[in-house]
């Protein structure tokens, strides 16, 4: 078992390697370019995106074609422990030193390092396979096609109203900017004064029908009032609200675009299905900085 565990280590210790040649590669790129030049830096932007995402898979299958090995080598290993200790088993108690207590000390000390390095690798691992890396990497490659790149936004039920908040202030248009309340607040009274657009798409979860008076009046003031989470029927209301249309990119889905007849700049966000615990999640988007000295490129 020690030997697949320094396997994966090894695997782990290669992949950071390659991970900081590839940027050093990336930094060589963009000094070669202008930064004026501005289409030889969108196919630089797009040509990182293509390399960064090229390592991600060849990563992966390193990684699946070790664990694919690693059931095989326990049982070769397990297996020859075995017929050792069943023909040497008197042998080796007779031959055994005694161990001092100063050794046991380091030889506990060193498990535990072990371990500890076993438990890191195990959570590379993971985090190159998982869902929420994968998803944040094809984001970036689609928001990097516009110039864009994910800004986050905290997650406390308020996300899509924040992400909203964040890019009517990027506009910096009078009359546009509004805060999370104000938001809530005439997304609320815009439902309750066109009942008949919203309540249809609400219905009980319990029953299976739709939503009564009296329910749709407890939807709407949650709405208001609480820290609720918006969806699609409340991207309806505000794109009606701001007379803007608001665009939702996903990772594995074209793009939602709400409020169309509208003939204006959409409101950009990302919709993230993995992005904490509790799953969806919205954030905002921001012009696509260059790394190497934080502007815009």
């Amino acid at each position: 078992m020690e030997e697949l565990e320094t396997t994966e280590e090894l695997l782990v210790k290669q992949h950071r390697k390659e991970k900081k040649d590839l940027q050093a590669k990336i930094q060589s790129m963009k000094n070669a370019v202008p930064k004026n030049d501005k289409k030889r830096r969108k196919q630089l932007t797009e040509e990182i995106a293509r390399l960064e995402a090229d390592l991600s898979q060849k990563h992966e299958e390193e990684v699946r074609q070790l664990k694919s090995t690693t059931d095989t080598k326990v049982e070769e290993v397990v297996n020859g422990v075995e017929s050792i200790q069943v023909e040497g088993e008197e042998q080796e108690d007779a031959k055994q030193p005694r161990v001092t207590k100063a050794q046991k000390r380091r030889d506990k000390k060193a498990a535990q390092e072990k371990e500890r390095e076993s438990r890191i690798a195990e959570a590379e691992v993971q985090n190159l396979q998982g869902v929420r890396h994968q998803e944040g990497l094809k984001l970036a490659q689609k928001l990097a096609q516009q110039k864009l790149q994910i800004k986050e936004i905290s997650s406390d039920g308020h996300c899509m109203y924040r992400a909203i908040e964040d890019q009517l202030a990027q506009r910096s248009q009078p009359g546009l900017t509004m805060s999370v309340k104000e938001l809530r607040s005439r997304t609320a009274e815009h439902m309750r004064s066109h009942a008949d657009d919203f309540l249809p798409f609400l219905t009980n979860p319990n029953t299976g029908d739709m939503y009564t008076t009296d329910e749709f009046e407890k939807y709407c003031s949650d709405v208001e009032h609480t820290a609720a989470w918006g969806g699609q029927l409340e991207l309806r209301a505000l794109t009606q609200v701001l007379r803007l249309p608001i665009e939702v990119i996903q990772a594995d889905s074209p793009a939602i675009k709400i409020g169309e007849e509208y003939d204006s700049e959409p409101i950009t966000l990302v919709y993230m299905r993995h992005a904490y615990g509790l799953g969806e999640h919205y954030n905002t988007v921001e012009q696509l900085k260059d790394p190497a000295n934080g502007e815009e490129s």
